[in-house]
């Protein structure tokens, strides 16, 4: 009889798949880029840290991988333009049959390896066999307080992040710095 701990679901398979993808991008973008090849292996052991506890139904390594890998689909999508050039990378390939910027397609594949691994950490947090009425708040609470961290200026924001993230994570001015804004003493 097979134990139901052991066996891995779709969420498990979700996470290792879009993980394993991602780290195999992080890798091909480290050959085109050689600046940020150390940022990548540090992110592509966060990824491997993300497997190893999601596979073991570890609600740290939900958490791990709901916040690195949303977080990079967030920046590529509201902060940066690597996933919309990535796209237009596509495009010219399907229609041309020549991929003239590989640096800038696999943009795309990395950042749907990211949606599958957000979506199997969620998924897994919310069918635990044990969950409770509490797991919202505790999911909600951990990105609310991560999302604070980066953009509230209340904690360590990483000084060497990349060029490409700084205008998500800057802390916002504050309100006696914003220029024709009076404010009351």
């Amino acid at each position: 009889m097979k134990n139901p701990e052991q066996q891995f679901g779709a969420p498990e398979w979700l996470v290792l798949i879009g993980a394993s993808v991602f780290i195999l991008v992080l890798g091909v973008s480290a050959f085109f880029e050689a600046d940020i090849r150390w940022l990548h292996f540090f992110q592509a052991w966060m990824y491997i840290l993300t497997i190893g506890l999601t596979l073991q139904r570890n609600r740290w390594g939900y958490f791990l991988g709901i916040s690195a890998a949303g977080f990079w689909d967030y920046a590529n999508v509201f902060a940066t333009s690597f996933f919309f050039n990535g796209l237009e990378q596509l495009s010219q390939w399907v229609h041309t049959g020549h991929l003239a910027r590989p640096d800038l397609f696999i943009a795309v594949p990395a950042w749907f390896s990211n949606l599958l691994v957000v979506i199997g950490c969620i998924w897994a947090v919310f069918t635990e066999a044990n969950k409770t009425s509490r797991r919202y708040h505790q999911v909600s609470s951990f990105l609310h307080t991560r999302h604070r961290l980066f953009r509230g200026g209340h904690g360590p924001v990483p000084t060497a992040l990349s060029r490409h993230l700084s205008p998500i994570v800057a802390p916002a001015p504050a309100l006696s710095e914003v220029e024709g804004l009076r404010v009351k003493k």
